[in-house]
């Protein structure tokens, strides 16, 4: 029988701690894995701090007991932050979970000239939480205990400034360097552009940023395709996959 693991974003968790389900987690432990007092599953803060627990009850309301600490790393030995430009219907809550599950360290979501996704200020917050929480479902069922950023949407130009110390790619198919073989930092930012790619104007404005463009290959890839095969190759070739 699989663990259950249950994220309590951000909770005070602790050796004989008793805490308060969220509303998210007893959703899903009570109402729809019609968990019940005395039953045991695996919580976690999202900071990297894990816990063996036991349910204490299951009312309205339910409480449960940490019982064992459970110390353990699955963080990749790479930080990445993937600048994905937004993709349309649900390509990318996709990207974004497969990404979490392949190690990703942060997300930001991006507007660009050739971005098919407009929203208004409220749907935008509505959208980074709904991201959220496609990030924490995502570090319940692969095994990770850190749960990864999903920072506001960003205008492409104002991420380009961003970060000057990090080592920052962007994907082009006219590149003579592949991905795997540049010079890996401890940290990188990765930018992945829209289905109908970046316009000149951002493809300069990367390049006078400090983007080095490379490839990931002879064919072209979907956006969501593009993200995630970029994100094999480095937790292939410098990281833990």
């Amino acid at each position: 029988m699989r663990t259950v693991r249950i994220c309590q974003l951000n909770a005070p968790l602790a050796i004989n701690a008793e805490l308060t389900l969220d509303d998210d987690g007893f959703g899903h432990l009570i109402r729809v894995l019609r968990f019940k007092k005395d039953d045991e599953f695996v919580v976690f803060d999202g900071n990297g701090h894990e816990f063996e627990a036991v349910l204490l009850s299951d009312g309205k309301s339910a409480t449960y007991k940490c019982t064992k600490e459970i110390v353990r790393n699955v963080e990749s030995p790479i930080y990445v932050e993937l600048g994905q430009v937004i993709s349309r219907g649900d390509k990318m809550e996709f990207t974004i979970q497969k990404a979490v599950e392949l190690g990703i360290s942060e997300i930001t979501p991006l507007y660009s000239s050739r971005c098919g996704v407009k929203l208004d200020e409220k749907r935008s917050s509505k959208k980074v939480e709904q991201w959220q929480k496609i990030a924490i479902a995502a570090c319940e069922q692969c095994g990770r205990n850190v749960v990864p950023h999903v920072n506001d949407i960003t205008n492409i130009d104002k991420w380009y400034e961003k970060s000057p110390e990090a080592l920052s790619l962007t994907l082009d198919p006219k590149a003579s360097i592949k991905l795997s073989e540049i010079e890996v930092k401890d940290k990188l930012r990765l930018l992945i552009g829209p289905e109908g790619g970046l316009d000149d104007s951002e493809i300069s404005k990367a390049s006078d940023n400090h983007f080095v463009g490379v490839t990931l290959g002879p064919r072209i890839l979907r956006t969501e395709t593009a993200a995630l095969a970029a994100l094999c190759i480095l937790g292939s070739h410098f990281g833990d996959l």
